[in-house]
């Protein structure tokens, strides 16, 4: 590097160099968003206020109510066809937010294309998907990662410093609970989440990943798994409830319920984590906070709220996304590594069909 600065200022003069990496530095990326629904508007969002180097050029669905309304909001030209957009749009990067089953044919085509990525979780609705698209992303030279916003969760990350630190001993053991409320319009088309076929598998495999990630990130890879689930929400052919015990490679142990709710229900912790000296309790709702519980606070001290973390993790993870593009910075976790929550759910589905213990990888 001090030969090619050397060069340069002998060339263009002193500060040449600096002055085009700080252009580098502040250069800013085109992005088209595939997929209008209501998960876009929580990216656009996170765009506008935490990914503030992005710009949507481009927006994209089939459904020309759906894109227009998008287009109307992000100052973007609609297309109601990727092929198209890929053609005409003005981007570099997309943002693919499609139904699961639609993941490989829209990734495959933006990498042809010469596009960056940044993909929806799950990777794809089969593992064989998942695995042609990620042996398609090996031969370009553009960026995949795979959006998962737990990943970003602030709360989660200070409890796995805090678990590094040693705050509460050697780690035993972790629950998570993933609980999400279900208003039913009888009248309505099913949602596409409600088909096997499109989806890949029910609540597991969907917003459990949310709930799963935390777990990896605080306890490890997880090697087996074993569980039940159940079905009691109409017209959802996949799981509405599921109820996971999990081994981490590193010895200790875990419990997940994923639990579609019908009506009101009861405060639970979103997270609990046990060691031989003390807990870190992750607490959910607007009030969301990490607490930890040990011989120094043993009624409890608020490490920090939980809530703004989590409303700004969209934003974080396609600034993450941005940030490897402009700046050749690391990605936080790769796609390889992000395959790891539908491996388990899926470890999980065959664990309900043998009765036993399924590995994960």
């Amino acid at each position: 590097m001090a030969l090619v600065r050397q060069y340069w200022d002998a060339v263009l003069g002193s500060g040449a160099l600096a002055a085009t990496e700080t252009f580098m530095a502040g250069s800013r990326l085109k992005m088209a968003l595939i997929g209008c629904g209501g998960i876009a508007q929580l990216h656009w969002e996170g765009i506008q206020r935490i990914a503030t180097r992005v710009d949507v050029t481009a927006v994209v669905d089939k459904n020309p109510d759906a894109v227009n309304a998008m287009a109307e909001q992000t100052s973007a030209h609609p297309f109601t066809d990727i092929e198209e957009a890929l053609k005409m749009g003005d981007f570099d990067a997309v943002d693919i937010m499609l139904p699961h089953d639609l993941h490989e044919f829209a990734a495959l085509a933006c990498f042809d294309a010469g596009k960056h990525v940044l993909l929806e979780k799950p990777m794809a609705h089969s593992l064989e998907s998942a695995e042609r698209i990620l042996e398609a992303s090996n031969q370009v030279d553009t960026v995949f990662m795979i959006a998962e916003q737990a990943q970003y969760w602030t709360d989660v990350v200070k409890a796995r410093e805090l678990m590094d630190s040693g705050a509460i001993g050697d780690v035993i053991s972790a629950s998570g609970n993933f609980y999400d409320r279900v208003v039913i319009d009888p009248d309505a088309p099913a949602p596409w989440r409600y088909s096997l076929a499109i989806s890949g598998g029910g609540l597991t495999i969907d917003g459990g990943a949310h709930w799963i990630r935390p777990l990896r990130m605080m306890m490890g890879e997880v090697d087996e798994v074993i569980g039940v689930m159940g079905h009691h929400v109409p017209r959802m052919e996949g799981e509405s409830w599921s109820r996971m015990l999990m081994k981490f490679k590193a010895g200790a142990v875990g419990v997940l319920t994923c639990q579609n709710v019908l009506h009101a229900a009861g405060p639970a912790d979103t997270f609990r984590v046990t060691g031989t000296e003390g807990e870190l309790q992750i607490t959910g709702g607007r009030d969301g906070q990490l607490l930890l519980f040990n011989n120094e606070h043993p009624r409890g001290e608020t490490i920090m709220n939980a809530v703004q973390g989590k409303m700004n993790s969209y934003g974080e993870e396609i600034k993450d996304f941005s940030e490897v593009i402009l700046d050749g910075r690391t990605m936080t976790a790769t796609p390889e590594f992000s395959l790891g929550e539908f491996r388990t759910a899926l470890a999980l589905y065959r664990s309900i069909e043998s009765g036993r213990w399924e590995k994960v990888w």
